[in-house]
């Protein structure tokens, strides 16, 4: 064999040669750029449902709260009617509201849960007026700041949390609104302490329960 057929047998092997390692290169990087996408849509799925997890927390969250201030202001009108107050529909709301604060607890952050349990002691409260309502010593007066503080405050704190969630969520955007959060919690906070102190001096022995 003469040097030129010599040097074209190289040129070809190593031609064939570098063309085989080169589509093993290629074929390795596909495989890799696959997983990448695979990793990335499956990330994206787990965000996915655990943002409509958290949605669905707050949407129940939300909703317990609200039909627990309801029946209760619905008793204090029923009494306000002389009807008997049926302990049910309260009871009924008052417990959906602790199964789902109970699991809120868990996943909440942190000024999230700040406004949730300080409505959830002004729950509490709300459900001692309730409960309170048929010892008072004077009726008008009771009525009045039951309806006083389901109407305000409390209706106020529901209100809050409602504005809190979504904004945890990102579908409400308000610079200002980590200034208002803890302007309406702290008078939430202190509304439902001075109403505590009040319950209690007119009924020692009944103390809140949320």
């Amino acid at each position: 064999m003469d040097v030129t057929a010599l040097a074209v047998t190289l040129i070809s092997v190593g031609g064939t040669l570098g063309g085989t390692l080169g589509g093993a290169v290629i074929s390795r990087h596909a495989v890799r750029q696959q997983n990448e996408r695979v990793d990335r849509q499956r990330a994206e799925e787990r965000h996915a449902q655990a943002q409509q997890a958290r949605r669905d927390l707050y949407a129940r969250l939300n909703t317990a709260a609200r039909a627990y201030r309801v029946a209760a202001r619905d008793a204090v009108r029923a009494a306000e009617r002389a009807e008997s107050i049926e302990p049910t529909a309260l009871d009924a709301a008052k417990e959906a509201w602790a199964e789902e604060y109970s699991q809120a607890q868990m996943a909440l952050a942190k000024d999230v849960l700040e406004v949730a349990s300080a409505l959830n002691r002004a729950l509490g409260v709300g459900y001692s007026i309730v409960k309170q309502l048929p010892s008072s010593a004077n009726l008008d007066r009771a009525y009045d700041r039951a309806n006083a503080w389901f109407g305000g405050p409390l209706s106020d704190g529901v209100y809050l949390l409602r504005v809190t969630l979504r904004h945890d969520l990102g579908v409400e955007v308000d610079p200002d609104f980590e200034r208002t959060r803890l302007q309406m919690l702290a008078a939430l906070s202190n509304e439902r302490r001075d109403l505590e102190h009040l319950l209690a001096s007119e009924h020692p022995r009944t103390t809140s329960s949320a």
